[in-house]
């Protein structure tokens, strides 16, 4: 379905695969009469064909009849450049036709560093950055996924946004923007309507406001039909909301070439650094015999020969034993591995690793986060060092000779101390596996992989400033020099990019202007070492006017107006609050699964029926 004259390009890129469609799995169908949407994904082939939110909204629009949804991919730089030099527009891999001509464009924002490859692939389609300059002739612009939960960074660029789960929301708003069109409705009649329905933001029906000193003054609707805040959405029945077992089975090797196994959603744990943990609530779990009924069918439907168990914390997932069981009856006589993702520490219990012995053989991922009790308590992790010590002393008896642990630097609070013990516990670590029963003839080898704090929206940290880039690197270089054995492995997350990831993660709407001068001066795939570039991204900042230490780095008051508080996550702001406090106290929050801690989920969303969030509202 590619156009005729990318044929004689395709030998002059690295892995043409991804630019060819065509793959077994893909949804084809006639566009007549049908709303067209193209799904792109602001990174290359191989990432975006490993996303299984991708995967669930291509299945779940393409379920519609009125609805073909099709999908394009961030074209890499040797690609991107021969179509910007034959004038050929950027397109969908399943038609071949350009992105022009399609009603919407949907992408996905899964990492604050991918935001100027959204530009990047309008730049290419030939459509303007900015919603004022897209008339009817246009497609609408739309987006969702984790960033969107501050979307105020790249609001001017956006017609709409989708806040939450999208795989109610996004059928729902096809089928308004059906109704509107058969009514004959213009584009910002249509806008209106959709700032009704849950879920979804429309950024220029809101008027920002700033203080003298850069903080945000107000932020309220232009006209009294649109909301004041905009509240995610959620599936509320989880077990059957849809999943796609028939999905697009790549032409080249993906970064995960498998089946993506969505276990449940939420964290019962409210570790204080945590985005994820807090937006994904409230808890929701799939039956283990629903998920081997899809295990089964999507193995069946695409051949994969690994499944992956995706999930915030496996080890909470109440049906894991019998789920595993079950998934081990038939597949390892089908020759299926499976994996795990990194684990809690706390509830790694002795019979999953009986069990896990029978997966695919490699290394455990644990994450402490800190290494010294005392933060661990504080970024309420919850998990002790006897945890840590009993679980690997599990895995190393059962056979395992390699184990990655996560890290963070740079957290609230952190000290000197904590930074060094991060090199000590990693070393009781390797001592431990040669006081173990472990396989002879082997030496161990533990990889720690350390990342930098970044102030998240809706967590407990979001007031906190980032470390400055000097006393990131120092830390870095600190826990270098204290590491003393060979058998650990350290790896660790650029400083600059974690500086600017936090400028975005916790900017405003002035930073549009940013994002447009990061690309002005070639800034794509930024995160992407060999294309990332600190001091363009400084000058980007700079030159709209701005501060990256203003956004980074600046501890905010408590009191003082965040660009996302217009979003209701069902957590409360007082919650948020009160946990920051203790953070700095060092007090403890239990987990949900122990006690309601009243954050407000179940009041928010007491229909749900979720996992561990009972319809009685539990105060204290």
């Amino acid at each position: 379905m590619i156009p005729k004259k990318l044929e004689n390009l395709l030998d002059k890129v690295e892995k043409p695969g991804r630019y060819i469609g065509g793959e077994y799995g893909e949804v084809v169908k006639s566009p007549v009469g049908r709303t067209r949407v193209a799904f792109c994904f602001p990174d290359s082939y191989e990432i975006g064909m490993s996303n299984l939110g991708m995967k669930i909204l291509y299945g779940v629009l393409n379920e519609m009849d009125e609805v073909w949804c099709e999908r394009c991919f961030a074209p890499w730089p040797d690609m991107g450049e021969l179509l910007k030099a034959r004038n050929i527009p950027l397109y969908a891999l399943e038609s071949g036709d350009s992105l022009g001509v399609f009603d919407f464009l949907a992408f996905t924002l899964q990492y604050e560093m991918c935001y100027t490859n959204v530009l990047y692939m309008l730049d290419l389609a030939g459509i303007p950055f900015r919603s004022a300059d897209r008339g009817e002739e246009y497609p609408i612009l739309l987006c969702g996924g984790p960033c969107t939960y501050n979307p105020e960074p790249f609001a001017d660029f956006f017609d709409i946004m989708s806040i939450g789960e999208g795989e109610e929301a996004l059928p729902e708003l096809m089928r308004l923007y059906r109704s509107c069109r058969e009514k004959g409705m213009t584009k910002s009649e249509f806008l209106r309507e959709a700032s009704h329905l849950e879920g979804f933001y429309v950024p220029s029906l809101y008027e920002v406001t700033y203080n003298a000193d850069g903080t945000i003054a107000d932020f309220a609707p232009k006209y009294p039909d649109v909301p004041k805040t905009v509240r995610k959405r959620i599936v509320s029945d989880f077990e059957h909301s849809f999943y796609p077992t028939r999905q697009v089975v790549p032409s080249i090797e993906s970064v995960h070439d498998r089946t993506i196994l969505e276990i449940n959603r939420g964290c019962i744990h409210g570790c204080r650094f945590c985005q994820a943990g807090m937006i994904c609530r409230p808890v929701r779990e799939r039956s283990a015999g629903r998920l081997n009924e899809l295990a089964r069918d999507t193995i069946k439907n695409t051949g994969f020969s690994e499944i992956s168990m995706c999930s915030l914390s496996i080890s909470d997932y109440t049906e894991l034993p019998e789920m595993c069981d079950r998934l081990l009856s038939w597949s390892k006589s089908d020759n299926i591995n499976l994996s795990l993702p990194s684990m809690r520490i706390d509830t790694f219990a002795k019979q999953l690793t009986e069990r896990i012995s029978s997966m695919k053989r490699g290394s455990l991922t644990f994450a402490p986060e800190a290494g010294t009790q005392a933060l661990r308590d504080r970024i309420n992790k919850g998990v002790t060092e006897e945890n840590l010590m009993e679980s690997l002393s599990w895995a190393f008896s059962s056979g395992r000779t390699a184990v990655k642990l996560y890290f963070m630097s740079g957290l609230p609070t952190e000290t000197d101390e904590d930074i060094v013990g991060i090199a000590e516990l990693s070393g009781r670590a390797v001592d431990l596996y040669y006081k173990t029963e472990h396989q002879k003839g082997h030496s161990v080898s533990v990889n720690i992989s350390v990342s930098c704090f970044v102030p998240k929206p809706f967590t407990p940290f979001q007031w906190e400033g980032q470390n400055s880039f000097a006393e990131l690197t120092r830390k870095q270089e600190l826990l270098r020099e204290n590491i003393h054995s060979k058998k650990i492995r350290y790896s660790w997350h650029e400083a600059k990019c974690s500086r600017m990831e936090a400028v975005m993660a916790r900017g405003d709407r002035r930073l549009s202007k940013a994002l447009e001068n990061a690309y002005a001066l070639g800034q794509k795939f930024d995160s992407w070492d060999e294309f990332f570039n600190y001091e363009n991204w400084e000058k980007a900042v700079s030159d709209a006017g701005l501060s990256s230490d203003f956004y980074a780095n600046r501890l905010i008051p408590l009191d003082e107006k965040l660009p996302w508080d217009f979003i209701d996550i069902g957590v409360s702001k007082e919650f948020l609050k009160n946990e920051n406090r203790k953070a700095h106290e060092g007090l403890l929050t239990p987990d949900c699964e122990s006690r309601c801690s009243a954050c407000g989920v179940n009041k928010a969303f007491a229909e749900c029926g979720a996992k561990f969030c009972p319809k009685k509202i539990v105060d204290n």
